[in-house]
């Protein structure tokens, strides 16, 4: 695995634009992280959920969430880019998302990135990024999101 890309200034990440990073280690998707995201969301469609009822449908398996894949984005983008020397950095939202392919209990994640903008603000910077979540074994992506993140000095 390598190691994630540490921007210690503004101007690095301005000078990152079109870089690719990445990817991060894998992360097993397990039924109990399922069953957690389940419970904090309330979806508890059988697809998730019920194991002997999923193995019969279309995925042969529960899969997980498009949004429990999404909310990966915490954990992983930072094993492959991290901003340093900043007073804060908040998550501002996503304008695109998409889950291409399933995500089968048991599979293996990871993400790369790609740093598409880096916009003034008061303050800071927005850093719109392209995270890719691929899944190990697959040809098509689980998950693709352009996310928008601030950073303040």
């Amino acid at each position: 695995m390598a190691e994630p890309r540490i921007f210690t200034s503004l101007d690095e990440l301005r000078a990152a634009v079109g870089e690719e990073l990445g990817p991060s280690d894998w992360l097993e998707i397990d039924q109990k992280r399922i069953d957690l995201f389940a419970e904090a969301t309330g979806d508890h469609q059988w697809i998730h959920v019920d194991p002997e009822r999923a193995a019969g449908g279309p995925f042969g398996a529960t899969i997980a969430h498009g949004y429990l894949t999404l909310s990966l984005l915490p954990s992983l983008v930072p094993r492959v880019m991290r901003v340093e020397n900043i007073k804060m950095g908040v998550n501002y939202g996503t304008n695109k998302v998409r889950f291409p392919s399933p995500v089968p209990v048991g599979s293996r994640l990871r993400a790369s990135a790609r740093v598409a903008e880096v916009a003034e603000v008061t303050g800071g910077v927005q850093v719109t990024t392209v995270v890719t979540i691929e899944r190990e074994g697959e040809a098509k992506p689980a998950c693709v999101a352009e996310t928008v993140s601030r950073f303040y000095l």
